[in-house]
């Protein structure tokens, strides 16, 4: 398989490859195969997640209860810490 970079993506990965001495290709493939490991760590989190609110076991949380939430979270860890 053959990839076009823009130019400026392609100077970064020549950057990389010559700071780091390994080749531009094989510093492709690691970041390729890096994204889809992520997407699809992503994908089946999503996937159970949404499995979990279908079945009833998890209750979704609307954005503004999310938020205050977290900052009661945030607040309490602050207050342990101190």
């Amino acid at each position: 398989m053959e990839l076009r970079l823009e130019p400026e993506l392609a100077a970064k990965v020549e950057q990389w490859s010559a700071e780091t001495g390994r080749p531009a290709g094989e510093l492709v493939e690691d970041a390729i195969t890096g994204y889809f490991s992520e997407i699809e760590e992503l994908r089946e989190t999503l996937d159970r997640r949404y499995d979990e609110i279908v079945s009833g076991k998890v209750q979704p949380v609307d954005g503004p209860e999310a938020v205050r939430l977290i900052k009661e979270r945030a607040a309490a860890r602050r207050k342990s810490i101190a």
